[in-house]
């Protein structure tokens, strides 16, 4: 015969199972909202040097023309500079306010972790944004004045009766194209964060990453034409410190496996 719980104790259960959802809820909800406070407030600021911030990421093209007259940059709609500027605003925004919404989370998640999970969690939030900026650091300094000098090389001056090809670029699409060659380099710098964590979890090994590393050269090229420009320079520039990233991830992966091994050892000798 089954037992069945009071009303009065089946309400007291489901009230008691409840209460915990509901503070994780709002606990979620002050962390996004502290988190959209800090995107908002660092916008506004972001805006106010969108011209100098997007004179920056132009430098590099800027140089590839210095001692030429008549070099420009256009925009063909009205509203194409003003919403390039937007953009400008918004990403340099979230790249400075996001050790501040790396932060929120973290502290939502605390309360659920092991105080040797959470010394293990802190050097990734950590590292995540440094190896973006490096990222995109590589991609600024080396890759730019590669890819823009090969792109220029494109111009003539035109044969007889023919006329010239010069560049006009558009503000709008020098922007989508810069900004897609940080974000593609900084993503590929995550990779040592990602498969480190993967491995910390027990999802891959530094063996079964050793042993696929044939796949992944395919795959980082395969990438890397798919989020860089046609052109070899930029393919090689991101595909090569992709392989390099690897090698690393595998020495990572196997630390964290030595180090578990040697926690798991202590605790059988206790």
């Amino acid at each position: 015969m089954t037992a069945h719980m009071p009303r009065e104790e089946e309400e007291a259960l489901h009230e008691s199972t409840r209460a915990p959802l509901i503070d994780h809820l709002i606990e979620l909800r002050q962390r996004l909202l502290y988190s959209l406070v800090a995107l908002v407030v660092t916008f506004l600021c972001t805006y106010y040097f969108a011209e100098e911030i997007f004179g920056f990421l132009v430098e590099p093209l800027a140089t590839q023309f210095e001692g030429q007259e008549g070099r420009r940059m256009i925009y063909t709609s009205l509203t194409e500079t003003f919403f390039t500027y937007i953009k400008v605003a918004f990403f340099a925004a979230l790249f400075i306010s996001f050790p501040i919404i790396a932060n929120q989370l973290y502290k939502f998640m605390a309360p659920g972790l092991y105080s040797t999970e959470k010394r293990a969690f802190l050097p990734y939030l950590v590292a995540s944004p440094v190896l973006f900026f490096l990222g995109g650091a590589m991609v600024y300094y080396a890759i730019f004045p590669l890819a823009w000098s090969f792109f220029l090389s494109f111009e003539t001056a035109g044969a007889a009766g023919g006329l010239p090809i010069q560049l006009e670029a558009k503000v709008g699409e020098y922007l989508s194209l810069v900004m897609k060659l940080i974000f593609a380099f900084g993503l590929f710098f995550q990779m040592p964060v990602a498969l480190t964590l993967c491995a910390r979890a027990g999802l891959v090994s530094a063996a079964t990453l050793a042993k696929r590393r044939k796949y992944a050269v395919v795959i980082l090229f395969a990438l890397a034409a798919i989020l860089t420009p046609p052109d070899v320079i930029s393919q090689l520039g991101l595909a090569l410190p992709g392989l390099v990233l690897y090698e690393i991830s595998i020495y990572l992966a196997r630390m964290v496996e030595r180090q578990r091994a040697e926690r798991e050892a202590e605790y059988e000798n206790e």
